[in-house]
């Protein structure tokens, strides 16, 4: 079964915005170019309860999915991926217990679910005891069996960019894309 939504990979680039974190999502081409804008996304910053939305383009007219806490403050925090009509796509979720010494996420789609942690123990023990801002980050997802669902790579740069790679037809777009700016600005605390 293919997702409604597919697209083997993409790019998730952050701007800069004083009041919000702003993310744009490209499509990749087969030879790695950025091709199509995929969308916008926004997050308002102090917010009480997490959410972020998804835009069609950068005039922000028309919001396409987003993803949502399902609680205010909750440290096993869930959320939820909803399309353009609000229903609910998928889920993931922080591993508090588990993300201690390796951040943990657990994600659920249509005839999947799966686990996502960093690549690198090493990495991630080096991210809680220094502020190291552009330091690489990794996380692969792998179903039950070990298969690949997804992986987000943070690049080394100042601003942050992340490939995200799809192997997995059946992990929708919008949900690949809320995981991955949801690691960008939910990591961040």
């Amino acid at each position: 079964m293919t997702a409604e939504m597919y697209l083997p990979s993409f790019y998730v680039k952050q701007k800069f915005a004083m009041t919000t974190n702003r993310y744009e999502l490209v499509a990749a081409g087969p030879d790695g170019s950025e091709g199509q804008l995929m969308g916008l996304a926004q997050q308002k910053r102090l917010a009480f309860k997490e959410e972020v939305t998804f835009y069609a383009d950068e005039s922000k007219a028309r919001a396409v999915f987003s993803f949502k806490a399902r609680k205010r403050v909750d440290l096993n925090a869930g959320y939820d991926v909803l399309d353009e009509a609000q229903q609910q796509i998928g889920f993931f979720r922080k591993d508090f217990g588990a993300s201690l010494l390796r951040s943990t996420f657990h994600v659920e789609g249509p005839g999947y679910t799966g686990t996502g942690q960093e690549r690198s123990q090493l990495t991630a023990l080096i991210r809680r005891f220094a502020d190291v801002p552009f330091l690489s980050i990794h996380f692969d997802f792998t179903a039950p069996d070990g298969a690949p669902l997804m992986s987000v790579e943070r690049q080394f740069q100042l601003r942050d960019r992340y490939t995200v790679t799809v192997p997995d037809q059946r992990v929708d777009f919008r949900v690949a894309a809320a995981i991955a700016v949801g690691l960008d600005a939910l990591m961040q605390r």
